[in-house]
């Protein structure tokens, strides 16, 4: 997707820009990047499952120490939504 813009006889350099930068937009490619940008790809089965697993493990072994009294307890959040 090849965008070409010339620069006309006697136009200034602002101008050209000016009209190079309309020309991007309206092809649509900073769009195109921005969506890209925040795309995740589709992460399989068996990953999801090992996060999960991961996740969960981490967060037993702190309840644990916590409950030890190794870790300090969580403040209570009094803000509500």
């Amino acid at each position: 997707m090849a965008i070409e813009v010339k620069r006309k006889k006697g136009e200034t350099f602002e101008s050209f820009v000016r009209r190079f930068n309309r020309r991007i937009v309206q092809s649509g490619v900073v769009l195109q990047f921005k969506k890209k940008q925040y795309e995740r790809g589709t992460e399989s089965r068996g990953r999801r499952k090992k996060t999960t697993l991961e996740h969960k493990v981490f967060r037993e072994k702190r309840e644990f120490l916590r409950k030890l009294g190794r870790l300090p307890e969580e403040p209570v959040s009094t803000r509500r939504f």
